[in-house]
């Protein structure tokens, strides 16, 4: 697989992840971003070091930053954790949202033994709260082309909080309807990233196209 790099500095990588690639994976025959970026500074005789200060699904698609020091990988985690870095999503929906914009509040519990999140209630305990912002870009038939800015950052949270709102993703095999013919991992990619350089402080900000087949019928009005 060929990397797709749109940045690349002394402190930090933003690349593009296609859908069905683990960002890291302890298993050796499977390829995973991780790996593929050692390799790369490796290739260019650099330390290959690599900082995971986010991850997307396996099965999702988009843009990621990655730090290649220590330094760079503490100050985008910190900003990570106080929500300075900002995650725009587009995603495709099984299901058209009763309203064209709204705010999803919701409490999530993940089992690691079946790796799946559910919506549960606000005392359950482990509950985390989950917020995300959402509106309507275009309609088609059953179907809906959103646009997602997160919050928080909960494992598999888009598609755990739009299925519970009756809008699962279209294609989603975990928590929507099933498979989609032609159609093999969910209608999701992390379109856009916005961040401050962990050295100048300067904003930045990098966007990518989705790529999935699902997005096909829907390039044309992102």
């Amino acid at each position: 697989m060929e990397l797709t790099i749109l940045h690349e500095d002394k402190d930090i990588i933003v690349c593009y992840k296609p859908a069905g690639v683990a960002t890291q994976t302890a298993r050796l025959s499977q390829q995973d971003m991780v790996s593929l970026l050692k390799n790369h500074l490796a290739e260019n005789d650099e330390t290959p070091y690599i900082g995971v200060v986010h991850r997307l699904d396996q099965p999702v698609e988009g843009v990621m930053v990655f730090a290649k020091n220590k330094e760079a990988a503490a100050d985008l985690s910190e900003q990570m954790k106080e929500h300075g870095i900002g995650k725009h999503y587009y995603a495709v929906t099984d299901g058209v949202p009763e309203s064209t914009m709204g705010t999803l509040t919701n409490y999530l519990v993940t089992d690691h033994k079946t790796n799946t999140t559910s919506v549960v209630s606000k005392e359950r305990k482990n509950a985390k709260k989950a917020v995300l912002a959402y509106n309507v870009v275009y309609i088609k038939g059953n179907c809906a082309l959103i646009n997602v800015s997160l919050k928080t950052g909960r494992q598999h949270q888009i598609r755990v909080q739009m299925a519970h709102m009756g809008c699962p993703l279209l294609g989603d095999q975990k928590y929507g309807k099933g498979k989609v013919q032609g159609i093999r991992t969910p209608g999701l990619c992390s379109y856009r990233i916005t961040f401050n350089h962990p050295t100048t402080k300067k904003r930045m900000h990098f966007e990518v196209k989705p790529q999935n087949k699902v997005f096909q019928e829907y390039v044309e009005h992102l």
